[in-house]
């Protein structure tokens, strides 16, 4: 009688893949140890192939509620590939199961640093904000650790899919319908020539502020964004000249896109408020202003500002 074959770690693998889909999580774990065990092992060096086993088995501890684990897990995946959106965003949803904020902030803001459009991260940063604000009072931003700078190679070009799978099945990083809804979108890696470009354009951009020249001011901010429209700054500043001018629905649209790339932007909602303010849409303009004192309570200008929208609104 010949031997049994013994599994590869590819087909365990593909196991707890399958045991995950139906929700035996427990199941899932114990194959994605035995394929974790064999790669060990073998020697073989295959970081990334690891790191997703990591992750994998990190998925399956967050929904049984194992959270420390589920931590543990999520560290090794990423000693062993670095700054892997999943892993950050399983281990910032242990960390705030957890109410260890802090370390869910820096999570969730590292992961906004790989891919600005996520919104599970945008999410996770105002629940997070908004707990360390009960917590910690406003000085809650001097006792954050520090968030680690995520280097430009490895910023994630994502491709147009609309791939639901929670479990990473081979190399791309796929994220599901619960970490982000919808199609994910696609933009270029940005070069560090264009990075430096944009920002000199910015710079430049606020040297004509200063002069008060804000049309050759938005010229600038224009094309700084050409080559990176990634710079949440650029946009609140070229809303500041938009709002000097009395473009008010530009200076909405330019706060609205700085937004979308910093959910706790407090420049952004300032100057939206402003903006709406004078387009008398005085209930949004209010919303804005609840926003940011949310993320900073002793905003004197937005407290001047909420008293001003407010007399308008009787």
């Amino acid at each position: 009688m010949a031997p049994k074959r013994r599994r590869s770690a590819s087909e365990w693998k593909q196991a707890g893949n399958e045991s995950f889909k139906h929700g035996q999580y427990g199941q899932a774990a114990g194959y994605y140890t035995e394929a974790i065990n064999i790669l060990a092992k073998s020697g073989l060096k295959n970081p990334e192939e690891l790191s997703i086993l990591y992750s994998n088995r990190a998925a399956c501890y967050l929904k049984n509620g194992t959270c420390t684990e589920c931590i543990k897990d999520c560290s090794v995946s990423l000693d062993l590939s670095p700054f892997g959106i999943k892993p950050l965003l399983r281990r910032a949803a242990a960390y705030e199961a957890l109410e260890r904020y802090q370390l869910a902030y820096v999570d969730y803001k590292t992961v906004l640093q790989v891919d600005c459009n996520l919104q599970a991260a945008h999410d996770g940063v105002n629940r997070m904000t908004k707990a360390l604000i009960e917590k910690d009072g406003t000085e809650w931003r001097k006792k954050l650790p520090p968030i680690p700078s995520v280097p430009l190679s490895q910023q994630t070009r994502w491709e147009l899919m609309s791939d639901n799978n929670l479990i990473d099945t081979h190399s791309k990083r796929n994220i599901s319908s619960g970490e982000q809804n919808g199609v994910l979108p696609s933009f270029k890696v940005l070069t560090e020539s264009e990075i430096q470009r944009a920002k000199a354009l910015k710079e430049e951009g606020n040297e004509w502020v200063k002069k008060k020249n804000y049309r050759k001011a938005i010229d600038k901010y224009s094309e700084s964004l050409k080559f990176n429209n990634r710079e949440s700054a650029a946009y609140t500043n070229r809303a500041l000249c938009y709002l000097s001018l009395n473009q008010h629905q530009e200076a909405v649209k330019d706060c609205t896109e700085a937004l979308k790339l910093d959910a706790g932007n407090v420049k952004a909602f300032y100057r939206r408020a402003q903006a709406l303010k004078e387009l008398k849409d005085y209930t949004s303009s209010l919303a804005d202003i609840k926003q940011l004192l949310e993320v900073e309570p002793n905003n004197t200008a937005g407290q001047k500002l909420f008293q001003e929208v407010k007399k308008l609104m009787k």
